[in-house]
């Protein structure tokens, strides 16, 4: 290609050559050492001045350069052609396209994971385990991370703090599946009387609160109750009314106090003598 251009640069400096020299730039360049002009560059005069010397000086040569853009190519390799299949017998992927002749791989696909016939790995394998589909997820938080929140002023103490308030507030994540249980760490830190409402509560977090003069209460919320009390706008949006409290099931009967409140409490519910008794033992 570079071959090509020069040929082509060539025949047209020699067509555009004339038997007279213009103006002194012309004749500066070509006194100089150099045999050659450089490409790039155009050699324009005003006042052209002939003489009698016959020079020949190369006339109006214009900028040029050896790329263009019809001159672009890929790399070799970089571009590799479509297998063609069932294209005539002299490509060698005619007729049956490389399948061969008959039999179940030449015919179509089979589901994944068949194997033939015989007993396929996810059969072989032996089983581990079981997933219990009564499970219950609850997101914990620590006393000691509320404790931070009221000394920052983002939670009030004196009112009674729910889910939605720790919801609202940070202290706990969006993703609320089955309620929130209350944990022990940083139990030191409480030293005044807070009133909880949450799902589940273990042994040190509410040895902690009553200590300090608060009390725990667990409530129970099924998925559209926690749907109404974290985001009551959303019934307002649909037209809708606040569903009413569930009642738990009778497995969660012995693990909660009482059924939870809509819309989102302010104040504690202060426990009946009977419900101190069955609270004494609170489960984990």
């Amino acid at each position: 290609m570079l071959r090509r251009k020069l040929r082509s640069l060539l025949a047209t400096s020699l067509f555009n050559a004339s038997p007279i020299v213009h103006s002194k730039c012309i004749a500066s360049k070509l006194r100089s050492p150099q045999p050659f002009l450089p490409l790039q560059h155009s050699i324009e005069c005003a006042n052209p001045r002939p003489t009698l010397n016959g020079i020949w000086a190369v006339d109006g040569v214009r900028a040029y350069s050896l790329l263009s853009l019809n001159d672009l190519r890929d790399n070799k390799g970089a571009k590799k052609q479509k297998k063609r299949k069932g294209r005539g017998i002299g490509s060698g992927l005619g007729k049956t396209a490389g399948r061969g002749h008959k039999g179940q791989k030449a015919r179509g696909t089979m589901k994944f994971g068949f194997e033939g016939g015989q007993t396929p790995l996810r059969r072989r394998m032996p089983k581990r385990g079981f997933k219990n589909p009564f499970r219950l997820t609850f997101q914990p938080v620590g006393l000691g991370k509320i404790a931070k929140l009221i000394n920052a002023g983002k939670i009030d103490s004196s009112e009674l703090i729910t889910m939605k308030t720790l919801k609202d507030t940070g202290a706990i994540g969006k993703q609320i599946k089955d309620g929130v249980r209350l944990m022990g760490r940083g139990a030191d830190q409480i030293q005044w009387p807070i009133h909880f409402e949450v799902s589940r509560v273990t042994v040190r977090a509410k040895e902690a609160v009553e200590a300090a003069g608060g009390s725990v209460r667990r409530v129970y919320y099924n998925k559209l109750g926690f749907r109404a009390l974290l985001k009551p706008e959303w019934f307002e949006k649909k037209g809708r009314l606040l569903p009413k409290a569930a009642r738990p099931p009778p497995k969660q009967r012995d693990k909660v106090d009482s059924i939870g409140r809509l819309p989102a409490p302010t104040k504690p519910i202060p426990f009946l003598p009977e419900e101190k008794e069955a609270a004494s033992t609170p489960s984990v």
